[in-house]
């Protein structure tokens, strides 16, 4: 593997160094895992997640539905105490990663190791209780499960600048998704939707139910958008889209400036970068008929909120130099705008 975590090798014991060190042999698999720079084929943690999918494909094999005898209690104890080994060794990558290394970076690396950790219980487990003449594929379908977290371990960021950035491309993903949903739901809901789309057909078989249908939709106000809710929807579009611009500048930022050694603010950006989406996620199912204006305010001004501190948290951070930060007010200022319109729409129902 290119990538590993980035941790400081502890001085190696010479047997290591003549070439007579076994990662195999007792205590020495913690060694293995807090030796990170070692100038090996596979790094160390991308030597105990192998050792783990050759574990997991060893049990598979040894206790599937093969047309074979089971193995023997002293195989058994064998096969299970290699799992237990390997299982201990790529915890031992998470544990012997520093705190200073980040905390974004550490989340990204205990996600992993659960992952597989999971994986293996739920392959033992499969196997434990699956009859051996089963026609399902569990036990198989559970391996992979292993394998694919496994897989996983080499694209682990190598320091924490980099998993903020990956954090905050899902963060832009997700807000970019919700976007996507939001509009469609918007189109597939428009009351002239329909009948541009179904004129001919409308005027020919529901000609008589014109009273019911007026502008397309079902005459249900559960199921459809008022004119005042259509309004207030335009200004709630543009928050999310406010939302997701916000969310790509901080990345660049955090790109171009970002520093590997400056681990706390850029944990710190992560950190409320990452309650924007579920934010934009509370918006959009508010918007859905029957519309509460109230509630869509609440949220609305809950992710204005979010995104205000996260843009605050970046002005004062290392990635925004003076002379680079003039796109911060312009959001600030869009978001604004934003709420101001939402408050005017929904004034009415709260004077109610």
């Amino acid at each position: 593997m290119s990538h590993h975590l980035p941790l400081s090798p502890r001085p190696l014991p010479q047997q290591r160094v003549e070439g007579q060190y076994c990662p195999c042999s007792s205590g020495s698999l913690v060694l293995w895992a807090l030796t990170w720079r070692l100038p090996a084929p596979l790094s160390p943690p991308d030597e105990a997640a192998e050792k783990v999918s050759r574990e997991a494909t060893a049990l598979t094999e040894v206790f599937s539905r093969l047309p074979r005898p089971p193995p023997s209690a002293q195989e058994a104890q064998r096969l299970c105490e290699q799992v237990h080994a390997a299982i201990k060794a790529i915890i031992a990558v998470y544990y012997s990663l520093p705190k200073d290394q980040g905390i974004t970076l550490r989340k990204l690396v205990r996600s992993a190791t659960l992952d597989i950790v999971d994986g293996m219980a739920q392959l033992v487990e499969v196997l434990c209780t699956t009859p051996a003449q089963s026609p399902e594929n569990n036990d198989l379908i559970s391996c992979n499960n292993v394998w694919v977290a496994c897989e996983q371990v080499p694209q682990i960021p190598r320091d924490n600048k980099a998993a903020a950035l990956l954090m905050l491309t899902k963060s832009v993903d997700l807000v970019k998704d919700a976007h996507e949903e939001m509009e469609q739901a918007v189109e597939e809901c428009d009351p002239y939707h329909g009948l541009l789309n179904d004129d001919e057909e409308d005027n020919s078989d529901n000609h008589g139910d014109e009273q019911d249908d007026v502008l397309g939709c079902p005459n249900n106000q559960d199921s459809y958008w008022s004119e005042e809710d259509q309004e207030l929807i335009i200004p709630c579009l543009a928050l999310v889209r406010a939302s997701k611009a916000c969310l790509k500048k901080i990345r660049s930022s955090v790109a171009e400036n970002g520093k590997k050694d400056q681990v706390a603010q850029l944990d710190d950006i992560v950190d409320i970068s990452d309650e924007i989406s579920p934010s934009v996620d509370d918006l959009a199912l508010s918007i859905y008929p029957p519309m509460c204006h109230p509630t869509v305010r609440m949220s609305a001004a809950k992710l204005v909120s979010v995104l205000k501190k996260a843009l605050e948290i970046t002005r004062a951070s290392h990635v925004t130099p003076q002379p680079e930060d003039s796109w911060i007010p312009l959001l600030i200022n869009a978001v604004d705008h934003c709420m101001d319109r939402i408050k005017e729409l929904t004034q009415n129902e709260l004077e109610l």
